[in-house]
């Protein structure tokens, strides 16, 4: 530790309960209070570009980032955010979710950063992946800067500890070959040479080892005895070996990890201290799953990617999809987003009135670096979308025709927030209500309701609130003995959306309007008649 001892914050962050801020101080007690001799608290994220980043990556950069700003909260220390990808790693299988993906076969076992882009629009498909990881993170504001494995690698700033590696041989194989299988340990080797011919990353054999030289012998695909220094990119580490590597080359302080990475976080810190370093305080984090309950994968790409959320919702959503509960296992599927929606615009709301403690526990604070945005108030997310189905919009222009009668004044110009809204609404109708939309008739008894239901609209005010008509709707539900009285409101939605659930009626009708919701009514009983 060097430097001046940092500034510690003694107010209502020192006891803030939010999951980052527990995080922030479990960093701070590893480093004492005491700046590292590098100058900063390191944060990092792995990334492996064998597939298309996807929406995983970005949950642990979204993730640390909040940590890294509950920290500066806490301290003034200064950090850094490495995101880091090991693009040198070589190829593996070729992905299913690429286009060529024949061609890809013929460079399997290359490093990535050496395998031609599929998509043709970068030097190699490590780079077109990086790129892609980048734009994403870019766009979402984080402050992080990108390494790349491939760079470390072969402009010697991992050489040192490349070389540690090699004079702790043979500490290394003691905790990695006991985790092996037989055979694997038969040929197991923490370095793995890249050979200069075929440019591919060997899983060869280590006949001798020269830690004075720097170097290893190993046999080529073709029989011939090659010595070849460890340095320089001449050859890589095993995974488990790399990280730990990785986390003594950089000094790394904090790395969270999905839970299918225990063993390995156990494994890479026994590796990290045999080097001589200390492994990274770490969180480990539950793994998102998919609509049949499968982990998601960048391989396969089933789930969610990061452009298909923000098709269908603003980016602030995902984020607190990402902040709540890290540690229970969650479906990602294009049902989630609805309702993440919502929630994101009540925390926001609350958010604006908070004192300072609770505004430090609020997932707004969080997901907006500590300076949540003013919010703007208006119809929820749901009933948008219950609008845009019952109304058949296909653009927001419908919505907004009848958003602007039932609250005149409003445009897409006072309040931006419901415009963008309005058009995520269109979009996640289009392609996930209206395909699912399924009408059925009334019986006797709902008709009779439905008939009264109508009475009332009709002699209600056209300007009455949701309110009003809420309590209409209740009157009618018990007056005609629905019990338990949900049955009457889901057969408003099963009749007359032609959903399983819906939202609060009453103001979904004052939104689209008395008369349109009565005719919808008449529409319905007169269908049920024929």
């Amino acid at each position: 530790m060097s430097g001046t001892p940092p500034q510690m914050a003694d107010g209502a962050a020192s006891s803030a309960r939010a999951w980052p801020f527990e995080e922030a101080r479990k960093l701070l007690a590893r480093l004492g209070g005491g700046v590292p001799d590098k100058g900063y608290a390191l944060f990092e994220t792995g990334y492996g570009p064998s597939g298309l980043p996807h929406i995983g990556t970005f949950g642990e950069v979204a993730r640390t980032a909040m940590v890294r700003r509950a920290f500066a909260e806490l301290s003034d220390m200064p950090t850094r955010l490495f995101a880091f990808s090991d693009d040198m790693d070589g190829l593996r299988r070729a992905p299913d979710n690429v286009p060529n993906r024949e061609a890809l076969k013929a460079h399997l076992g290359k490093p990535l950063t050496s395998v031609p882009d599929p998509f043709g629009t970068h030097e190699s498909f490590g780079a077109h992946n990086n790129a892609r990881l980048r734009a994403f993170l870019d766009r979402f504001g984080f402050d992080y800067e990108f390494v790349s494995a491939t760079e470390c690698y072969r402009s010697g700033r991992f050489d040192e500890t490349l070389l540690g590696v090699l004079r702790a041989y043979d500490a290394v194989m003691e905790i990695v070959l006991p985790t092996l299988g037989p055979e694997r340990r038969e040929t197991y080797s923490p370095f793995l040479p890249v050979c200069p011919k075929t440019g591919v990353v060997l899983q060869a054999p280590i006949l001798h080892r020269d830690p004075d030289a720097g170097t290893v012998v190993y046999e080529d695909e073709s029989g011939r005895r090659v010595e070849q220094p460890v340095t320089g990119g001449g050859c890589k580490l095993q995974w488990k070996a790399d990280w730990a590597m990785r986390w003594q080359a950089l000094d790394v302080d904090y790395e969270m990890s999905g839970k299918d990475l225990i063993d390995s976080v156990r494994l890479s810190g026994r590796i990290c201290r045999a080097l001589g370093g200390r492994p990274p305080e770490g969180f480990i984090y539950e793994l998102f799953l998919d609509e049949r309950g499968e982990k998601i994968s960048k391989s396969k790409g089933n789930g969610l990617s990061i452009e298909e959320w923000l098709t269908y919702a603003p980016e602030e959503s995902l984020a607190l999809f990402m902040f709540q509960k890290p540690k229970a296992a969650k479906r990602l599927y294009f049902d989630v987003i609805p309702r993440a929606v919502d929630d994101y615009r009540a925390f926001l709301a609350r958010a604006a009135g908070e004192e300072e403690e609770k505004r430090l526990e609020n997932p707004a604070w969080h997901i907006h670096g500590g300076a949540p945005p003013e919010p703007e108030e208006g119809i929820s997310f749901s009933l948008l979308l219950n609008l845009a189905a019952a109304s058949d919009a296909r653009d927001k222009d419908t919505l907004w025709g009848f958003i602007s009668r039932y609250d005149p004044g409003t445009s897409p110009e006072t309040r931006p927030q419901l415009d963008r809204l309005a058009d995520f609404a269109v979009a996640y109708c289009r392609d996930f209500v209206a395909p699912q939309k399924v009408w059925r008739d009334p019986d006797a008894k709902e008709a009779a309701a439905l008939a009264e239901l109508a009475d009332r609209l009709a002699a209600l005010p056209r300007d009455a609130d949701g309110e009003t008509v809420q309590a209409d709707v209740y009157a009618v539900g018990k007056a005609h003995g629905f019990e338990p009285l949900r049955t009457w409101f889901a057969a408003l939605y099963e009749v007359l959306l032609g959903r399983k659930q819906g939202p609060r009626f009453g103001s979904f009708a004052a939104l689209y309007g008395l008369a349109e919701t009565e005719a919808m009514i008449r529409s319905a009983l007169a269908r049920t008649a024929v």
